[in-house]
């Protein structure tokens, strides 16, 4: 039996928002169908259903068994016919593809000129919002036309619509090549994480190279050149280039700055290079930088013309309290970050089944920091204990090492290390199997194992040991990232000066240059 997690049709009813569902009637009206029609008469059904009960829906009569895969099909059908005549959801693309498919009716009938009036519009409208895999669609039916409405100009006609499919073709090869290598690279990232010696380094160098397509950059539409800075992105991000990855990801935002109709056309990309932007600045400690570009994300986000729908929605939920969460930590405000924790929960409760587990696990993962920072240790073990009691969780690798390693510290922290050696031989074992185990982790556990064997007396003198050691690792080009997850050079500096570890990272962000 079809479960409510995944009956594709139950999940777009539920989904639909009071006005979509009134729209939908109205569009079945108009359709001058029977009132009780069977796939309305589902449609109520599933509406008035709490989770997915086919039993339910097969003993109420509507429709037999064998006929119920067809009604759900043919109500799906409809349901999306209803969305897309929906104002709300109209954009430029979806107009150029209309009037597409208008002059394909008009070409159809034998009304060539009417045909060809349409196209030479909608060709117009898409190549000024840069659609030019829609554009080059029309170029070809306008060849088709031609051939078959002969004119006196054919001759001009045929090498001007030529010309404008070879350079169509050209672009939007670059950008397939380009949004190939990005997808690529991005696939690499998360099957095989950061690069993490000379070899990766190289090996990602030259597959980068060699699939880099030949472009001149002046040539380059908003399209192509949004393609090239992801892809450069997330060959910084690999890596481990965070100034290469703030130099990219602010071309992303600034290219959508310059054509602000692009920001409304595209709000996906926008917000995706905005989060980037800001996890970047994150890494390089641009505090004001960082500050500015939030505050402009949700200016642009709060504007009314910005689109508003369920999947902006949760991305901008997302994205700002993500980085929100980031500015605490800049600042070293644990404190007031903890007032993000409440909209935070509600968010997930409320966004749930459109969040993935990785994202929701990150969330936990930044509240435990959250809390640490804070001082309340027994909160922080709560959140990481969401994260290391997860048996789904396959990708984010990163996350599950670093949530176990501070989840050491922590129960140090809290005083609870009456279990420390069997945290600390599980963690070892469980870094090993994952094949992350690095420099920075080794030390930590190392200097866990000794704690038994240290005398109150001698514990700063430890701490200053382990500093140092871990102090040349804060540049390294392939251990520098383990302190983006915990801060550990600030805890052991708050454990020698006997201070808040917030007090310390206030202060370091006092001096941070922009």
């Amino acid at each position: 039996m079809t479960s409510s997690s995944n009956d594709s049709l139950f999940i777009l009813i539920k989904s639909l928002s009071k006005s979509e569902k009134r729209q939908f009637k109205l569009y079945v009206n108009r359709l001058g169908v029977n009132a009780d029609a069977k796939f309305l008469a589902l449609f109520n059904l599933l509406d008035k259903m709490s989770t997915y009960n086919e039993k339910e829906i097969l003993t109420s009569g509507i429709v037999k068994k064998q006929q119920l895969s067809n009604l759900k099909a043919h109500l799906y059908k409809q349901i999306l016919v209803s969305l897309r005549l929906n104002p709300v959801n109209q954009n430029i693309r979806i107009q150029i593809r209309e009037q597409l498919d208008f002059a394909t009716i008009l070409y159809m009938k034998g009304l060539y000129k009417q045909s060809l009036k349409i196209l030479d519009k909608a060709k117009a409208m898409a190549i000024s919002n840069q659609e030019k895999v829609i554009a080059y669609e029309i170029v070809e039916l306008e060849k088709v036309i031609e051939t078959q409405y002969i004119t006196r100009s054919i001759s001009g006609r045929a090498d001007e619509l030529a010309v404008q499919a070879k350079e169509l073709s050209q672009q939007n090869v670059i950008t397939s090549k380009l949004s190939n290598l990005s997808l690529q690279l991005y696939g690499i990232m998360l099957k095989f994480g950061y690069v993490k010696n000379d070899e990766e380094y190289r090996m990602i160098s030259e597959y980068f190279t060699s699939h880099l397509p030949e472009y001149d950059q002046s040539k380059l539409g908003f399209r192509e050149k949004l393609w090239l800075y992801k892809a450069y992105l997330w060959y910084s991000f690999l890596t481990q280039d965070f100034l290469s990855c703030f130099k990219y990801a602010k071309k992303w935002v600034d290219l959508f700055y310059e054509n602000p109709s692009m920001i409304y056309l595209n709000p996906v990309f926008f917000l995706k290079g905005n989060n980037y932007l800001l996890e970047t600045m994150y890494y390089v400690k641009s505090r004001t930088g960082f500050k500015e570009s939030l505050q402009r994300l949700q200016e642009t986000i709060e504007d009314k013309k910005f689109p508003d729908n369920d999947n902006l929605k949760v991305l901008a939920f997302m994205y700002m309290n993500s980085n929100k969460l980031n500015l605490h930590f800049l600042e070293g405000s644990f404190e007031e970050g903890l007032t993000l924790e409440k909209p935070i929960m509600e968010g997930i409760k409320k966004y749930g089944n459109m969040i993935d587990e990785h994202h929701i696990m990150v969330f936990y993962y930044k509240l435990a920091c959250m809390y640490f920072g804070a001082g309340d240790n027994k909160k922080c073990i709560d959140y990481l204990k969401k994260i290391i009691d997860n048996k789904n969780l396959t990708m984010r690798e990163d996350l599950m090492c670093f949530a176990r390693v501070l989840n050491l510290v922590a129960h140090y922290d809290a005083g609870m290390d009456y279990h420390l050696e069997i945290q600390l031989r599980n963690t070892y074992k469980f870094l090993l199997k994952m094949n992350d185990l690095h420099e920075v982790q080794k030390e930590m556990i190392r200097f866990m194992r000794s704690l038994g064997d240290i005398y109150p007396s001698e514990l700063k003198a430890e701490f200053k040991k382990l500093h140092s050691r871990l102090k040349k690792f804060e540049n390294h080009p392939y251990e520098k990232r383990a302190f983006l997850y915990l801060d550990i050079i600030s805890w052991l500096e708050s454990k020698i000066e006997n201070r808040p570890i917030g007090e310390i990272i206030r202060e370091k962000a006092a001096v941070l240059i922009r």
